[in-house]
C-alpha cells in the first residue's frame, strides 16, 4: 500500500510524464451549482446566545492541491469549542488564518466552530490520491480553520484519515481531536510508543487540569528515573490574548523555559503538549480502535438543530463522556 507521500510524489510524477505541469495551486471550482450550505456560525464571541443557524454560509471550495471536501455525517464538541466561542485564542488564531493580513475583510466571522469531524469524502484536490470520493473518514479540524457544524467542511490531506470500520459516524465523531490531544503529549512530546513500553515500567504524567494539580502531581514521579510530566495547560493562546502577539510570545517564552530548567534540576521532566491535526496519527489510533484498545465514550448525541442544546449541555459540566452533534439528522 502507498503511503501518503508516496501517493502524492506519484500523482506528480505522472502529470509531469503526461506532459503538463505539475499542479501548483490546484484551484478548481466545485461542479456543484451550490453556493451556500446550512451552518451554525457566530458573528462575535459571547456566550450561548451568539450562535446562529444559517443556510447562507459560503460552500467551502477546494484552494490547494492537497485539500479534500468531506460531507459531515457527525461532529462532536470540545472543551475548546466553548473557549473559542468566548474569544479564547483569537489574537494567536487570527495571525494563523491571515499571516499576511491578504484578506480584504479584517474580521475572522461568520466562524464556524467544532473540530471533530466524521463523513464521507465529495471531492479531491489534484494531488489528492490517497483518498477519494465516497471514502469514509476521520479527522480533526485545526482551530485556525472554519469547523465542522456545518454540512460541509474542508480540511488538508494529511489532516484526514481513514475512519475505524468498527465505528458508526456518531461513534468515529468522537474521538479524534481529544485523541490526537493525547497522542501528540503521550508520543510526540513524552516519547512513548510500543517499542520503549512494552514490557517496561516508566513514570508518566498527563495533567490535563492545571491549577493546584501540578503542585502535587510532580512529588508522584520518581526522580532522576527519567520521569516525565506533560501538561496540556499551555499559556501561549491566553498570553498572547492578553498581550499581543510580541509579548505574549516572550512571556510564554519566558514561563516555559523558566519551568523546564526548574523541573530538570529536580530530576524531572517537565514538558508542554497540544493538539496537533495528524491523518498519519489518526492511522495510527485507527489501528487501536479496530483491535479494541481504544473505545469511544458518548455521554450524549444531539441532532443538527439541537447544536446550542449540545453547548449548554458541555458547559454544565459533569458528562461522562462526549457530546456527539448527528449533523445528517432529520429530526
Amino acid at each position: 500500500m502507498l503511503s501518503r507521500g508516496a501517493a502524492s510524489g506519484r500523482a506528480l510524477r505522472e502529470a509531469a510524464r503526461a506532459g503538463g505541469r505539475p499542479p501548483v495551486r490546484g484551484l478548481r471550482a466545485s461542479p456543484r451549482a451550490r453556493s451556500a450550505m446550512p451552518s451554525w456560525v457566530i458573528d462575535r464571541y459571547g456566550r450561548n446566545d451568539v450562535l446562529r443557524f444559517t443556510r447562507d454560509m459560503v460552500f467551502p471550495t477546494i484552494h490547494f492541491p492537497n485539500e479534500v471536501i468531506i460531507k459531515v455525517h457527525a461532529a462532536s464538541l470540545n472543551p475548546i469549542d466553548l473557549s473559542m466561542r468566548s474569544g479564547y485564542g483569537a489574537t494567536a488564531l487570527n495571525m494563523k488564518r491571515d499571516p499576511l493580513k491578504l484578506k480584504s475583510a479584517d474580521t475572522e466571522f461568520p466562524l464556524t466552530l467544532g473540530r471533530d469531524v466524521s463523513g464521507v469524502v465529495m471531492e479531491c484536490g489534484l494531488s489528492v490520491s490517497y483518498f477519494k470520493p465516497g471514502d469514509e473518514v476521520w479527522a480533526a479540524i485545526p482551530p485556525w480553520k472554519q469547523g465542522t457544524l456545518s454540512e460541509f467542511v474542508v480540511a488538508s490531506g494529511n489532516e484526514v484519515s481513514f475512519k475505524p470500520k468498527c465505528l458508526s459516524h456518531t461513534e468515529a465523531a468522537s474521538l479524534p481531536y481529544v485523541g490526537l490531544t493525547a497522542w501528540s503529549a503521550v508520543n510526540q512530546v513524552g516519547g512513548l510508543n510500543k517499542s520503549n513500553c512494552s514490557g517496561k515500567r516508566f513514570d508518566f504524567i498527563l495533567d490535563n487540569v492545571g491549577g493546584s494539580t501540578e503542585k502535587w502531581a510532580l512529588d508522584l514521579l520518581k526522580k532522576w528515573s527519567g520521569a516525565t510530566y506533560v501538561t496540556l495547560v499551555t499559556p501561549f493562546l491566553i498570553n498572547m490574548d492578553k498581550l499581543g502577539v510580541a509579548d505574549g510570545m516572550l512571556q510564554t517564552g519566558v514561563t516555559v523555559g523558566s519551568k523546564t530548567v526548574k523541573h530538570l534540576f529536580k530530576g524531572v521532566h517537565y514538558r508542554w503538549a497540544f493538539f496537533m491535526p495528524s491523518g498519519p496519527s489518526l492511522d495510527e489510533i485507527a489501528e487501536l480502535v479496530d483491535s479494541g484498545k481504544i473505545q469511544p465514550v458518548i455521554d450524549q448525541v444531539f441532532s443538527f438543530s439541537e447544536v446550542p442544546k449540545a453547548f449548554l449541555k458541555l458547559e454544565g459540566g459533569h458528562a461522562r463522556g462526549k457530546t456527539v452533534i448527528d449533523v445528517i439528522s432529520k429530526k
